[in-house]
């Protein structure tokens, strides 16, 4: 039996976008989604989530579901264009009342609610009037929402998350274009991520002085990052792996923990990476209470050498290549996910390892892992979903060697609570414990549901 800590946080996540429909519901206004979406060829088949899982009319059923399972947390956004529909102003009431109601009937059924304040559905008003994440004064707007929304839902709400996977917001949504607001570029990737770091910056410090000191809770980011491990036991492969990790999530927990961006980013970037001001680096510098990591998969890392041909200059899960000089590849053994992402547990326990050794063993909490599966919208495959069982194991399992290790694991966030929309991929993707009928709505649980909600109950497997 591998056995966890009593208080450790066994959760499930998901987001507003993908969740929650309603579009247009009680005064809610439109995101970069909602446009990204409308526009043709951006996703699967035009689909878009105006319906989603209907989550913001059958939230009670899910708070439901949520308790049947055992679930000790959930992890959920808010949408920032239902709160301010213009990004800012006036604050639209129905929408705070929609969350005031989840976090009540969350902790009513003793689920810790952790709130994540920014899961890229950035208003659609903001990025048309100041250039969104472009513009340096868009930290401040983060600032004010993130005000509101400790003001309103931080008496009850004492786990904050500022931003989700900001590198996706960089390089997805600025540098392919294939996350809204679909930009291609090599040099805006890191502007947004820089002005996204001080908007978290701005946000945690507007926490600790107004309101953590009566709130008593924490806060912090959440980075996404995929081990990345030498092709070879080459110097200069080993040396790529270590390139592509500090592009990856140092890129963002540099700054937090060490003050500024890794040495192997400003050499090879010079003056395309920006510089924070003394002001920046003091809101920046020790603004998380704990270390958010969203993990899926890994990488074989290799160095790129002068000449050699790649066929995209933007990888999707690995950045800029010729930024970097890494390649990527995978092991043609590894299993792949119906994402064509590998299943590699080891790599869950290295880069734990790799993470804390760089941050000095910080608390960590995985704020997402979990897959997408093929040949699931039959609810009857999909609930005899042995993979994903196997998944969640073998990487539960890893979880559990890395704090014999050493590492401060202290909770672990499912991806996801249920099917939903998966951004430019539509409907196609299914990573839900609990499968959904996108024409009735109606949730079914899923092997994988019935077995988390057992180690939960065990605290083990």
């Amino acid at each position: 039996m591998k056995t966890f800590n009593p208080d450790f946080v066994w959760g499930a996540a998901s987001s507003a976008y993908q969740v929650e429909g309603a579009t247009t519901t009680d005064g809610r206004g439109p995101s970069i989604w909602d446009a990204f979406s409308s526009i043709p060829g951006k996703t699967y088949h035009n689909q878009n989530a105006d319906i989603a899982c209907d989550h913001y009319n059958r939230w009670q059923e899910d708070v439901a579901i949520m308790k049947e399972m055992g679930l000790k947390a959930y992890r959920f956004s808010i949408s920032w264009s239902r709160i301010f529909p213009t990004g800012r102003g006036e604050v639209n009431e129905k929408g705070v009342a929609f969350y005031n109601n989840l976090i009540d009937e969350l902790i009513k059924n003793d689920i810790t609610p952790w709130v994540t304040l920014f899961h890229w559905d950035f208003p659609l008003a903001l990025q048309m009037e100041m250039d969104g994440l472009l513009n340096p004064a868009i930290a401040d707007e983060f600032a004010n929402y993130a005000k509101l929304c400790f003001a309103r839902f931080g008496d009850r709400v004492t786990h904050w998350i500022t931003l989700n996977e900001p590198w996706c917001s960089a390089m997805l949504g600025h540098g392919m274009g294939s996350k809204a607001p679909g930009r291609v570029s090599k040099d805006e990737p890191y502007i947004a991520a820089h002005n996204l770091l001080r908007a978290h910056g701005k946000m945690v410090d507007i926490y600790r002085r107004e309101f953590q000191p009566t709130q008593k809770g924490m806060i912090g980011i959440a980075n996404n990052c995929d081990w990345r491990e030498p092709k070879t036991d080459s110097e200069l492969d080993k040396k790529a792996a270590e390139r592509a990790l500090e592009f990856f999530v140092s890129w963002f927990a540099d700054p937090i923990y060490l003050g500024d961006y890794p040495a192997s980013m400003r050499e090879r970037l010079g003056e395309r990476l920006p510089t924070f001001s003394d002001e920046d680096i003091a809101l920046i510098k020790n603004s998380s209470d704990f270390f958010g990591l969203n993990h899926y998969t890994t990488m074989l890392a290799e160095q790129t050498h002068e000449g050699d041909v790649v066929e995209d200059t933007i990888r999707g899960n690995g950045g800029i290549s010729e930024d970097q000089m890494v390649t990527l590849s995978k092991d043609p053994s590894w299993e792949q996910t119906d994402m064509e992402w590998s299943i590699v547990p080891w790599g869950c326990k290295k880069l734990l390892i790799w993470l804390s050794e760089r941050y000095n063993y910080p608390d960590i909490y995985i704020t997402e892992n979990g897959c997408a599966l093929p040949d699931e919208d039959d609810v009857n495959i999909a609930i005899n979903d042995t993979r994903r069982v196997d998944f969640y194991r073998g990487y539960i399992d890893a979880c559990h060697q890395a704090i014999e290790a050493g590492v401060k694991l202290k909770g672990y966030f499912a991806w996801t609570l249920m099917d939903n929309y998966e951004w430019e991929e539509g409907y196609t993707k299914r990573f839900g414990l609990n499968h959904v009928d996108f024409t009735t709505g109606k949730r079914t649980p899923k092997q994988s549901a019935i077995w988390y909600s057992t180690l939960i109950k065990d605290g083990g497997f």
